[in-house]
């Protein structure tokens, strides 16, 4: 958790990641039911569909599609927390006008809803990672640093899908987050190979956070690391940090004025 914990120490952010825990306690079930879904892909297609599939890349199809899933994991629980309960904290609960009324400020809020966003994200993908590990899945000394890339991966979406959030309108604009985010989740490289796609969609592929995160941690869990991974972490970073400044900047014109 040090990149959550450098984030929050440096304001006080910290004070709403507290409090969103102390919310959570009582409703836990609801961050627990998010760890099913890529459970579900991963017995049907991987272990069950993956017998008719065969290897991909000297790889099982189910060791092939787990890291994606690992991936799609730490991405859904950052995206469904710093968009849905954001929006609702802003557009109806005016949470965030009460907590101006306070030392908080702007930066406090973008900073602590990101760094609450990407616990649950790493909630999920820690779930994911044990699972995983007992079905053996996991092919090289490499796959102990997927748990620190999924921060990563949680820390980018958590950042950019809380500065999404605050140009959310309404329940409705919701709709068009999931044209965005399902086939990114069906078309980064998650259940078929880069090679598959013709080279004119490969380029927009690539382009993709999700594609860059399965990447990473495909590269981990099977042993292919290479200096280009360096690349798809430091692309996460940076956008996770441009959804906080995005966050920060609109807060502040939303609530200060």
């Amino acid at each position: 958790m040090t990149a959550i914990a450098l984030s929050l120490g440096r304001t006080r952010g910290h004070l709403l990641f507290e409090r969103n825990l102390m919310v959570y306690r009582r409703t836990w079930l609801t961050i627990v039911s998010g760890f099913f879904e890529p459970m579900f892909y991963l017995f049907s297609l991987g272990l069950g569909l993956g017998h008719y599939v065969g290897r991909v890349h000297g790889v099982s199809y189910a060791s092939y599609i787990a890291p994606a899933l690992l991936a799609s994991s730490a991405m859904n629980g950052a995206v469904y927390d710093g968009m849905t309960n954001v929006f609702w904290k802003l557009r109806y609960g005016k949470v965030y006008d009460a907590m101006l009324a306070t030392p908080i400020g702007p930066t406090d809020v973008a900073v602590g809803e990101t760094g609450w966003a990407q616990f649950r994200g790493v909630l999920y993908a820690t779930a994911f990672i044990v699972t995983i590990a007992v079905l053996g899945l996991i092919h090289s000394y490499w796959g102990m640093l997927a748990l620190p890339a999924a921060m990563v991966v949680g820390f980018g979406f958590a950042g950019i899908a809380i500065g999404v959030s605050t140009f959310i309108r309404s329940w409705q604009d919701f709709d068009t987050v999931q044209l965005v985010q399902l086939p990114m989740f069906l078309f980064s490289g998650t259940f078929y190979p880069l090679s598959v796609y013709p080279v004119a969609i490969q380029w927009f592929v690539r382009v993709s956070p999700l594609y860059h995160a399965i990447v990473l941690i495909r590269s981990l869990t099977l042993g292919t690391v290479g200096p280009t991974n360096l690349i798809d972490a430091g692309y996460l970073l940076v956008l996770g940090a441009f959804g906080i400044w995005l966050a920060r900047r609109r807060m502040a014109g939303l609530l200060l004025t």
